[in-house]
């Protein structure tokens, strides 16, 4: 690696932990990186990137712990369903290519998108109650989640981060607390594998592993001290939703090379 490759994955890794712990999503940036400037192909890309998916993780939790956002109470019962999914979801994404599921998610992110701009600013007030959910309901929904981090980590942030804040009313900072323990927890098992069946590039993925562990520390800090946390974390959300669906179809290619 060139020392211009080295400063840039450190700054691309920095600006994933910022966006990762704040909104979601980061691995954008990190795919993106791994698969157009370093030039790894999509499963090594995939696997290189949890790298700095758990180093940020650990990170973060340790601000949030510090700043008391992490309120785990019954939410393990939830998280460890994602656990399970994400196991799943690895063994699939060593096994076949993640081009299917890029095609899905953009459509899904579409969605999911319109429904927050009509009805997301409801879901970032803190006095609403915690909804009590059927286990039929909650483990399939949690280890579809899981299986899709598993898979391909891309966007799996928005999806669980809005299904918490809308239907089980956790506020966004702390659902963000909530959903980094699931996503480093699974991580630190997805290494292994994707490891073994040589799959992580760790020279690069360590790297970029250094900003983004940095990037998620200082974002958990600030989010735990910064007045209005929560409402400029969902508009980090949107914003990033959008550069995502952008990205998506195609139209930042065709913005920047018209």
């Amino acid at each position: 690696m060139s020392v211009y490759e080295i400063s840039f994955a450190i700054i691309g890794g920095f600006i994933a932990g910022c966006v990762n712990t704040l909104a979601g999503n980061g691995s954008v940036i990190t795919l993106g990186f791994l698969t157009e400037v370093m030039g790894l192909p999509g499963n090594v890309a995939n696997g290189t990137n949890r790298l700095g998916i758990i180093t940020q993780g650990i990170s973060s939790l340790q601000a949030f712990y510090k700043n008391k956002k992490i309120p785990l109470g019954n939410a393990w019962k939830y998280l460890i369903w994602g656990v399970f999914g994400a196991i799943a979801g690895t063994i699939v994404a060593i096994n076949i290519s993640a081009s299917g599921f890029i095609i899905v998610y953009k459509y899904l992110l579409l969605a999911l998108f319109l429904f927050m701009i009509f009805q997301g600013k409801k879901a970032i007030h803190t006095d609403l109650p915690e909804l009590t959910m059927s286990p039929w309901i909650y483990i399939p929904i949690f280890f579809c989640f899981g299986f899709y981090g598993g898979f391909i980590q891309m966007g799996m942030g928005i999806f669980i981060l809005a299904f918490m804040i809308f239907y089980m009313k956790y506020p966004l900072i702390e659902a963000n607390a909530l959903k980094i323990i699931m996503v480093t927890t699974y991580t630190g098992i997805a290494i292994p594998m994707f490891h073994y069946f040589g799959l992580v590039n760790w020279k690069i993925g360590l790297t970029i592993a250094i900003g983004q562990g940095f990037g998620g520390w200082l974002t958990a800090h600030m989010s735990g001290k910064t007045k209005n946390a929560e409402t400029w974390a969902y508009r980090f959300l949107i914003f990033i939703m959008i550069v995502t669906l952008l990205k998506l179809f195609g139209f930042l290619n065709w913005l920047f090379h018209p």
